[in-house]
């Protein structure tokens, strides 16, 4: 009736496979049983009418671990009976993508069952294994359920993604996570309900939060739990000590190589460019607790105090490289807080993004005109060759003249010699030097006429 894999991972309670984890033995077996999603799910959303009425189709899950990705595929092959072939992208090779897709063309033939191939961990098989998939997607041979982690725009084909729907698991609420707990704490059958575990509303909360949205996580908890609870008048309880004990070296969502590490760095810059203290260590926050590299975001506070505040206020980049050093001496968690006191410093700064914005037009300059002589005023003139070339003829020294300043001088090539890249604000320490600039180009624009009137 189904693949190995199905009947594994779809069985209950005391099964010949041997031993399963709670969070096996509790995986939903239908949608009625399904908690989360519901965007999904639900009666007349897209999956849930899928499998109603018996129309399964390709498709991506996309979500953090433990949101159901793995188990809506399995429920969709369960409840359309389909054949069930499972492939985790981090083991398999082409061979066994040949089996898979063999194993499809002999149910269709004996049958004309229906072939679910589920990929798990979709995004780490490269092009040419994704383009295996397609020709046999295209003449019905199989159905396609991948599952990853990471964003399938960046992570998976065009070619493959135009041949399956892409749907976004969300990480499980906490009101999610308390049903997916009290179900456990009251199965019979396949959960700890011979156990007659107790726990209080209060560590029921505390264990929820700490799953941070993953059911797997919560499951593997409590199943811990059960083992260090103590019997007491007829029931099995357990003491705050152990909760915090078990629950102590967890650390929130966090993966340093994939999208919610760049979508909380993202969030990170942006709190410090809009000025918000409160936002930026909450996200500073975030990722230690997640344990991202300090110096990682040492060094990303550093190009901020660059990037963002720039001359704004210069001292931002200073206080940057004396919290950067401050932690290298302390490490954890003494360094952390000049990790928070650099965030909240470029927070409340002045902002300018003007030297940032000239260095890229700069750099969009040099790449349009390519390598243009220095004019001859400004070369060097070290050798009497040098010098009767013209080299460094009637550059004029700003030391000496009026005001530390050379009216009328050019700097650059000729035939860009009115180019202007760099825009002071008028924010902070800038706004002066937006002042002096403009001072400086009227005197430049006073020495033009006088020269013209000449």
């Amino acid at each position: 009736m189904h693949g190995p894999m199905t009947e594994s991972l779809l069985s209950t309670g005391n099964c010949a496979v041997g031993y399963q984890p709670l969070s096996a033995r509790l995986r939903p077996r239908s949608i009625a049983e399904f908690i989360g999603q519901p965007h999904l799910v639900a009666p007349g959303k897209s999956i849930h009418e899928a499998v109603a009425n018996n129309q399964p189709h390709s498709m991506i899950l996309w979500g953090p671990p433990g949101s159901g990705k793995t188990t809506l595929a399995l429920i969709v092959a369960e409840t359309c009976d389909c054949h069930f072939e499972a492939l985790s992208a981090v083991l398999a090779g082409v061979k066994e993508i040949r089996a898979a897709i063999e194993q499809a063309r002999h149910h269709q033939a004996n049958g004309s069952r229906k072939t679910i191939v589920f990929v798990d961990e979709a995004h780490r098989f490269n092009k040419a294994q994704q383009d295996a998939f397609l020709p046999h997607i295209e003449n019905g041979e199989i159905l396609f359920i991948g599952a990853t982690t990471e964003n399938p725009s960046f992570e998976l084909n065009n070619a493959l993604l135009s041949r399956a729907r892409i749907y976004l698991l969300n990480p499980l609420t906490e009101e999610d996570l308390l049903a997916v707990i009290d179900n456990a704490l009251t199965d019979v059958e396949r959960g700890l309900g011979e156990l007659n575990l107790v726990l209080s509303a209060e560590q029921k909360r505390v264990l929820a939060r700490a799953a941070d949205g993953d059911a797997r996580r919560a499951l593997n908890y409590l199943e811990t739990l059960g083992d260090m609870a103590e019997e007491r008048n007829g029931e099995r309880v357990l003491a705050d000590e152990h909760l915090n004990h078990v629950l102590a070296e967890s650390y929130r969502r966090f993966d340093k190589d994939g999208d919610v590490f760049y979508d909380q760095i993202s969030a990170l810059h942006k709190a410090v460019r809009g000025s918000s203290p409160d936002g930026a260590l909450y996200w500073l926050t975030r990722m230690l607790d997640g344990g991202c590299d300090p110096i990682y975001l040492a060094r990303r506070l550093t190009r901020m105090a660059i990037e963002d505040v720039g001359l704004a206020d210069p001292r931002a980049l200073r206080v940057c490289a004396d919290c950067w050093d401050a932690y290298t001496r302390l490490g954890s968690p003494e360094g952390d807080l000049a990790l928070a006191q650099a965030a909240v410093y470029l927070s409340a700064a002045p902002k300018s993004n003007a030297l940032y914005t000239a260095f890229g037009a700069t750099g969009k300059s040099v790449e349009q005109h390519g390598s243009l002589e220095v004019p001859p005023h400004l070369r060097n003139a070290p050798t009497k060759l040098a010098r009767a070339l013209g080299h460094g003829k009637e550059y004029r020294y700003a030391h000496d003249e009026r005001g530390g300043f050379a009216a009328g001088e050019n700097y650059l090539p000729e035939s860009i010699r009115n180019a202007r890249f760099y825009f002071p604000k008028d924010t902070g320490l800038e706004s002066r030097i937006k002042e002096k600039m403009e001072h400086f180009r009227q005197l430049d624009k006073k020495a033009a006429s006088k020269r013209y009137a000449k």
